[in-house]
């Protein structure tokens, strides 16, 4: 019994690593778009910094999870962690010193690719960390320290930033990480050499060939369920990441420390997502899941009003934070709902695959939307109100091809 207790020192370590780096990372990646829109005041570039610095994590994601399968993956946690600080500290010393726009489009790029090389290995270490019949545990644990890590971060860093500027945020994050790094550094995880005859990129293109067929042959649904995912990043989750920013501080101006409050609100939203589906995902219909991307349409609809109408500044701050709570909240709900029947459906040796390749596919339009609504938002600034509100219509649109994907799923 006592053999089988699930926070042993190796996994205490990753656990305390993780939530120290994350956290790092979280207030930084949160504190550098804010500089830049604070800066620049132009959602034009904020929302084509954004788009461009989110396109590494969609190939490192892929590639993180052979970083996993072919090296040490305390070696891998380490060495991203201490690279992620030295660009850190490096950033602080050149951040008024070289072009602002290209310097945070890089910085971006790396922090995001880094994140998303850095997840697959940290997920791959937990079964070699702890016993098999504590895994479910374990990977509940590390996905709250990762939700609560995006929840904290905003806020924290928004008092940060608010109060002290950018700069103490640097150095807390590079800190905060330094301190994850040499934790990890006394982290035993058991390591096998794969001797293959195959480079990484041949392993990577042949795992997305095999999940690719397999789809195309025993499940063209996938490809609905794709498309419906990538439609709702496409116009919803890329409204929220470049919308609610712009609205706060642009069109309320409210401080930096409200601001935090709102990010941490939309973190929340996907925490207490992922909660209830975990109390509740059994009992729920998948075939009704059109019903979640409705409710987000017309949760869209109260910000239209307070853009429209002269609603006062605090209300209009409390209607925008709780729009972007509830769509992050439904569209948690939504992703875990199919994610589940897509882990269900696919045999247990292609999973892994076919997950690697829907994420992927499914990630690629956020850049397009977030670039998308960064022009809309700089060129209608006096109708952001017909921006909302075409947003809402589209995912009305969006519920009724939906329901269609839905109630052709077999049971």
């Amino acid at each position: 019994m006592n053999k089988a207790k699930l926070f042993q020192k190796d996994f205490i370590l990753v656990v305390i690593g993780q939530i120290i780096s994350l956290f790092g990372n979280s207030i930084l990646r949160f504190a550098l778009p804010l500089y830049l829109l604070r800066k620049t005041s132009s959602a034009y570039l904020f929302g084509m910094v954004t788009a461009f610095s989110f396109l590494p994590m969609i190939v490192l994601s892929l590639l993180g999870g052979v970083l996993a399968d072919r090296f040490n993956k305390r070696n891998v946690m380490v060495g991203l962690d201490f690279f992620t600080a030295i660009l850190t500290f490096f950033l602080s010393i050149v951040l008024d010193r070289l072009p602002l726009v290209p310097l945070l489009i890089v910085a971006l790029m790396l922090l995001n690719g880094i994140q998303g090389a850095y997840q697959p290995v940290v997920q791959a270490s937990i079964p070699l960390v702890v016993f098999k019949e504590r895994l479910v545990t374990a990977n509940a644990v590390i996905n709250q320290v990762h939700a609560m890590a995006n929840l904290l971060g905003p806020i924290l860093g928004g008092i940060l930033f608010s109060e002290w500027g950018i700069i103490p945020i640097f150095h807390i994050s590079g800190i905060c990480i330094i301190i994850a790094a040499v934790m990890e550094i006394f982290i035993y995880i058991p390591h096998n050499r794969e001797k293959s005859q195959d480079g990484v990129l041949d392993i990577v293109v042949g795992d997305l060939k095999d999940s690719f067929r397999y789809m195309r042959r025993e499940k063209p649904i996938y490809f609905s369920l794709m498309s419906l995912i990538s439609l709702f990043n496409l116009f919803l989750s890329s409204m929220i990441i470049v919308g609610v920013p712009v609205l706060i501080i642009e069109t309320l101006t409210m401080d930096d420390t409200f601001f935090g409050y709102s990010q941490g609100m939309l973190a929340a939203g996907g925490l207490i997502g992922g909660i209830f589906m975990g109390v509740y995902g059994e009992k729920m219909d998948l075939k009704k899941s059109y019903l979640l991307i409705l409710t987000c349409a017309l949760g869209v609809l109260p910000t239209v009003v307070v853009l429209i109408f002269e609603v006062p500044l605090f209300i209009s701050y409390i209607i925008i934070t709780a729009m972007g709570f509830i769509l992050m909240l439904i569209s948690t709900m939504f992703t875990v709902q199919i994610m589940a029947f897509v882990q269900e459906q696919t045999p247990t040796e292609l999973v892994g695959k076919v997950i690697s390749f829907f994420l992927s596919f499914s990630i690629c339009a956020l850049p397009i939307g977030q670039a998308l609504y960064g022009i809309l938002f700089e060129y209608l600034v006096d109708e952001l109100w017909i921006v909302v509100l075409v947003t809402a219509l589209i995912s009305f649109a969006i519920s009724i091809y939906s329901k269609k994907i839905f109630s052709s799923l077999k049971e």
